[in-house]
């Protein structure tokens, strides 16, 4: 490991530890070093407020001058709270800019370095940069798409099953794996989910973690047949938005409005078109959505190409029948060569489970 690979590594572990806090902003950890010694320390802590690299440089304070700088983004060019960060940088001294990554937004990136270098400073570009792209893959896609990052998230057993014939499910996986699903509702800034399955397990939807922040809650109803007196509707503790179609009842939707739910009409006649539903989440400017619903509402997103990644919790359980629900249904392929792929997959045990991640590779048009 060098010298600059083990600064960028304090870097991203700062940015890391800000996940669930800056969205739709980036997660970025600066650290700025001079005659070997760490100087200055910071971190992106929350939209609207300072970037990582002013936190480092007010940190540092003139012992910035001469020394380097590690960021694990392009530092920005734009004018915000604290003007842009390149700027700061020279004008604080900065002999040299060590950057991971540069910015995924083709109408800004390398601005930032642009400035840097006219000003005559080293600048290295690289460093990390899988391991910060990955970090922010979520921004990655919003600003560029203006559409969220989709993780499908289930828990199943060995043979794919998220119930039994009976409709029982609880639970399928240990409490550890349920405590880490917590964590991954906090990283994300909505839950969504069928109205099926609300109706049949009336759940809060929150991310019950210590100084956690529970997502907004999506429910896709055709026709509004959520009970007024279930949870989502009734507890306060999340904002709640329901996707309906032009079938539903409008009475029903003046009742669920005055309790302070959010309902959206789409333009499906009998069933919610998902893909709308991601358009007009991404102009609420929400750049991460975890998918926790059923077969039906799973499959869905997946014949339209919008899961970016699954996120599975499996258990080393069997549990059989025909009947018994699986965590994807829908029509499927025809042909083998036709599955949808995973790549970059990993597993990691978490209790007496197994938590697999993947990404879809998506090979033709759908379903």
């Amino acid at each position: 490991m060098t010298n600059h690979e083990f600064y960028m590594d304090l870097a991203l572990k700062n940015a890391q530890a800000m996940k669930g806090q800056t969205d739709p902003n980036p997660l970025v950890g600066s650290v700025i070093v001079n005659d070997n010694l760490v100087v200055g320390i910071g971190a992106h802590l929350k939209a609207g407020e300072p970037h990582a690299e002013i936190h480092a440089l007010r940190m540092a304070g003139e012992k910035a001058k001469g020394g380097t700088i590690y960021v694990t983004l392009e530092p920005c060019s734009h004018h915000g709270r604290t003007g842009p960060c390149a700027v700061a940088i020279v004008e604080a001294g900065i002999k040299r800019v060590v950057i991971a990554t540069l910015d995924p937004n083709p109408v800004v990136s390398g601005n930032g370095v642009n400035i840097l270098k006219d000003a005559g400073i080293e600048v290295i570009i690289g460093v990390r940069q899988e391991e910060s792209q990955k970090m922010n893959e979520v921004f990655n896609k919003f600003i560029v798409q203006k559409q969220p990052f989709v993780t499908l998230k289930s828990g199943i057993t060995l043979d794919g099953k998220i119930a039994t014939h009976s409709s029982d499910s609880k639970w399928i996986t240990s409490e550890e794996a349920r405590k880490d699903v917590h964590h991954l509702r906090n990283e994300n800034m909505a839950i969504l989910v069928g109205v099926n399955t609300v109706m049949k397990d009336n759940p809060e939807l929150t991310a019950r973690i210590p100084n956690g922040r529970n997502p907004i809650r999506v429910i896709l109803d055709s026709t509004l047949k959520i009970p007024l007196d279930y949870k989502v509707v009734t507890d306060n503790l999340a904002e709640t938005w329901i996707f309906t179609t032009e079938q539903h009842d409008h009475e029903k939707r003046k009742k669920l409005e005055e309790r302070g739910i959010t309902v959206f009409q789409t333009n499906g006649s009998k069933h919610v078109n998902p893909k709308e539903v991601v358009h007009i989440l991404g102009e609420k400017l929400i750049s991460s959505v975890l998918i926790e619903g059923g077969g039906a509402i799973n499959a869905s997103f997946l014949e339209n190409q919008l899961i970016d990644k699954v996120v599975l919790y499996i258990a080393p359980k069997l549990i059989g029948g025909q009947h018994a629900p699986t965590f994807l249904e829908g029509t499927g392929f025809d042909k083998m060569r036709d599955a949808v792929e995973l790549s970059d997959a990993e597993i990691i045990k978490i209790g007496r489970d197994f938590k697999f991640i993947g990404y879809p590779t998506y090979k033709n048009e759908g379903f």
